[in-house]
């Protein structure tokens, strides 16, 4: 019987034979000729896949352009990977269970793609435009994958994969795969008029967890498997202008404060350290977009829980100080990556003229 089965992933496990049908869905051209490619007018949405039966993503590929940009150079409308929509259902549920912005979906926020590669995730060249993901996303009865455009003005081509198994049955103790996006613009810091820089970047105390950075708020039962969070440096200074003096916290199964999972600074979840300024990909953590001089400008880092996932039993919030004790006013945006049980918390996502980055 073919099923999700008991092997893994990893190098050690690919001698071992398994059964499996795999299938794929694309825009390839059903004429025979060469335009591989859908298009997506202004508020129109197209279906990559609609599968159903049990069955497993295993990988999406997806690149676009525009009509506009017949070369590499800006789009009509440059914040189009915002204005793209990606959207995932599982077994019938009228809810989604991925609802994010196309480019940060992939890994990288502020509407940007850069050549970067973690094991869930990468962008690749060229300049980071070709998108792919390769999370596993099992299903039981269905699967539908949708992108949806918000663009004004810019028709969109879409060139796509969606790689997938197919079983007969699927293994009651699995969770489906899930990704929101949240944004804060600005976050709530302090008036800092009369505080010198040593005393606003680091002074206050934070003991409730209250004002923190939300990441993902979750119910049911799952594990929270990672997220990128994205930072533009709003605070104009010429004086040490760092951003990230935020302790994470993540609250497990209603837990007060202080939480089991308490940490030590923004990079320092991010598994970076002293402030970086470089940028870095690796299979679990990276700093894609490290700013610019004094930390400023637009900041995307990232963070797998692959080997280490964090478990809850009936709810999960992950989040994070903007600056030390919630003191900086700056703007921040994230996408958050988890598996749970099935119904969960309805997802949601605002305009995309509240996603759009600032000039």
């Amino acid at each position: 019987m073919s099923a999700y089965g008991d092997f893994g992933s990893s190098l050690r496990d690919l001698p071992r034979l398994r059964e499996g049908r795999r299938h794929r869905e694309s825009s390839w051209d059903r004429t025979g000729g060469n335009d591989d490619r859908k298009k997506l007018e202004p508020g129109e949405s197209h279906v990559l896949a609609d599968i159903d039966g049990a069955g497993s993503i295993t990988h999406i590929w997806m690149t676009v352009t525009s009509d506009a940009q017949r070369t590499p150079v800006r789009m009509a409308e440059p914040d189009y990977l915002r204005r793209l929509v990606l959207r995932i259902w599982w077994d019938g549920e009228e809810e989604p269970s991925v609802l994010v912005p196309l480019g940060d979906f992939f890994g990288v926020g502020h509407g940007r793609t850069v050549n970067f590669a973690s094991a869930p995730l990468q962008m690749s060249p060229e300049d980071g435009r070709s998108l792919n993901s390769f999370f596993h996303m099992p299903f039981s009865s269905g699967a539908r994958i949708e992108v949806a455009s918000e663009l004004e003005h810019d028709t969109i081509r879409l060139y796509y994969y969606v790689d997938y198994e197919r079983f007969d049955e699927l293994e009651p103790t699995l969770g489906r795969f899930h990704a929101s996006w949240n944004r804060q613009s600005p976050t709530d810091g302090i008036d800092e008029t009369g505080l010198s820089n040593q005393e606003f970047q680091m002074g206050g105390v934070n003991l409730t967890g209250d004002g923190n950075y939300s990441i993902l708020e979750a119910e049911g039962r799952g594990h929270f498997v990672g997220c990128v969070l994205n930072v533009r440096n709003l605070r104009d200074t010429r004086q040490w202008n760092w951003y990230g003096e935020g302790d994470d916290m993540i609250f497990i199964d209603g837990e007060p404060f202080p939480p089991r999972l308490h940490g030590t600074g923004t990079e320092d979840y991010f598994n970076l350290a002293w402030c970086p300024t470089q940028q870095y990909s690796s299979p679990y953590h990276g700093l894609t977009l490290p700013g610019g001089e004094n930390w400023g400008g637009e900041i995307s880092l990232y963070r797998f829980h692959i080997e280490d996932p964090i478990a809850f039993e009936r709810s999960i919030r992950v989040t994070i100080e903007h600056g030390h004790a919630n003191r900086r006013s700056d703007d921040l945006s994230s996408v958050a990556y988890w598996y749970q049980t099935l119904p969960h918390l309805p997802l949601s996502l605002p305009p995309a003229a509240a996603r759009i980055a600032a000039p």
